[in-house]
């Protein structure tokens, strides 16, 4: 196992609405962690496509794109910065949830966010939470955990977010955007969502956030003893 100097590495996958980013920002702060929303690389890459007037089909020019894009993740990635620019409030947009499943199943992009984010993560201390972490951006990581939930409530979650944001959406109709994204996420060929065989399950439908966060401190106490 890869040796760490400031830490574990700690992965959390799982489908969108699952309560990934808030638990793992959380879980962060008690720990005195980096946390990287990889999702957010993605969903930054995918708002400067849509700019560029870029197919999220086509792999070449987004790659290339992928190359020439700078993607700072800052105030514990509360703020993403794209080439600069705060684009936080931007990337949560439904067009750019929309695409952002289709960028990211590009091979090429993959590897260079994966370059991206094992950089990040190299020395440990850190919590990253994604779709690919414990599967294929770090396999190796000390801990790891798959959160799911229903789609219904996932939609509704999506549904409170975007209204805090200002935008009315239907239920049933976010509920059907979850289950396609589900689908397309789970079923593309290069690093599908899945669950490690190491990861423990959490099913977040009737739990809250800081239940699901305790749940994950004991698991990594159990692995920093095993470690002493």
């Amino acid at each position: 196992m890869t040796a760490r100097t400031r830490g574990l590495v700690v992965a959390i996958d799982g489908p969108s609405g699952a309560g990934k980013s808030t638990v793992g920002r959380a879980l962060a702060a008690r720990l005195g962690y980096t946390y990287v929303d990889t999702g957010a690389m993605y969903r930054a890459l995918t708002l400067k496509a849509i700019r560029a007037g870029l197919s999220p089909d086509t792999e070449g020019p987004l790659v290339a794109l992928a190359r020439g894009t700078l993607i700072d993740l800052e105030d514990e990635g509360r703020r993403v910065r794209l080439d600069g620019a705060d684009v936080t409030a931007e990337i949560r947009s439904r067009e750019v949830t929309g695409a952002s499943s289709r960028v990211s199943a590009h091979p090429g992009v993959r590897r260079d966010m994966v370059d991206r984010q094992r950089r990040l993560g190299a020395e440990g201390g850190v919590v990253l939470d994604g779709r690919d972490i414990g599967t294929a951006v770090f396999p190796d990581a000390e801990a790891k955990f798959y959160l799911d939930a229903d789609p219904r409530k996932r939609a509704g979650r999506r549904q409170a977010e975007l209204h805090a944001a200002g935008s009315d959406v239907g239920l049933e109709e976010l509920e059907r955007e979850i289950r396609a994204r589900d689908k397309a996420d789970s079923t593309r060929a290069d690093s599908p969502l899945t669950r490690a065989a190491d990861a423990t399950l959490l099913d977040t439908t009737e739990l809250t956030a800081d239940e699901v966060v305790e749940r994950m401190a004991s698991v990594i106490a159990a692995r920093q003893g095993s470690r002493g």
